[in-house]
């Protein structure tokens, strides 16, 4: 379950945001020891209750709530309510189309050409046939999409997750994906293209970039959350299991994507057959 809120990234702000979630990806890695290999029980129960910052991450969690249950989720429902599913789809596209540079720069760094190669036409076509991406015409044509952020990148490149983390806005996460948000917002050209006073209709697109990525991510998943914080006997634990068993999916999925390194972007022909 990725954030429900963003930060809108300023010059300064982005600057200061970097600053501290790589503060906390140094500082709280060692707040728990993980068991070795060896003892696979005793590493299966670190892995579910990793949480040695439990007390301070629930208080997070009850401000979070408050904030989701007075100001996004109303808004999520008002966006459902008012937007037919059609242009929510249409939206929603236009703002992952929006977030190609992000994602190109973490495959290649993550060494996945094939998935690189993906984006970039996925980008191309969509932009172009899919009208600036309000239509997801690559999937039809065979390029599907695929999840790629800063967390993921470290994660491939060996860097511990470190303990669970519920941070106020960003929600559920820990000092690797936390430390890999800032790094995406950094390296998101829409950071630092137009900013400033001079500039007021690109700063009215940031914001209204990142209001509409919230609310379009929160209506996503409104029946689901719906369903948890109804059911769940500690929404928290729920939250906390379900993010970490999404993370280590992509992470995995991201990981076995070892397709040929060379895209073969058009149709060869068969081979001949056996004489």
């Amino acid at each position: 379950m990725r954030p429900a809120l963003f930060v809108t990234p300023a010059k300064r702000g982005a600057a200061h945001l970097l600053m501290y979630l790589a503060i906390v990806a140094v500082a709280l890695p060692g707040c728990a020891t993980r068991p070795p290999a060896s003892d696979p029980d005793a590493l299966a129960d670190y892995q579910q209750t990793d949480d040695p910052l439990e007390p301070t991450n629930r208080v997070f969690y009850a401000i979070n709530n408050g904030l989701d249950t007075v100001i996004l989720r109303p808004a999520a429902l008002a966006y459902r309510y008012a937007v037919p599913a059609p242009v929510r789809d249409g939206l929603h596209n236009v703002l992952s189309n929006i977030g190609t540079p992000v994602k190109l720069t973490n495959d290649i760094l993550e060494g996945k050409p094939r998935r690189a190669g993906d984006t970039t036409m996925r980008f191309l076509i969509n932009t172009t046939a899919g009208v600036l991406g309000i239509f997801d015409v690559a999937t039809k044509l065979g390029y599907p999409d695929h999840d790629a952020d800063f967390g993921m990148t470290m994660a491939l490149w060996g860097v511990p997750e470190g303990p669970f983390l519920f941070l106020p806005v960003l929600g559920p996460t820990d000092p690797r994906d936390a430390a890999g948000f800032g790094l995406d917002v950094a390296i998101d050209p829409f950071t630092w293209i137009g900013t400033g006073p001079n500039h007021p209709g690109w700063s009215a697109f940031t914001y209204s970039r990142y209001g509409l990525t919230a609310v379009d991510a929160r209506e996503r998943v409104l029946d689901a959350t719906d369903s948890i914080k109804k059911t769940a006997l500690d929404p928290y634990a729920t939250f906390r299991s379900l993010y970490r068993q999404h993370r280590h999916a992509q992470i995995e999925t991201l990981r076995n994507d070892n397709r040929a390194t060379v895209p073969v972007w058009f149709p060869q022909p068969a081979a001949a057959p056996a004489k």
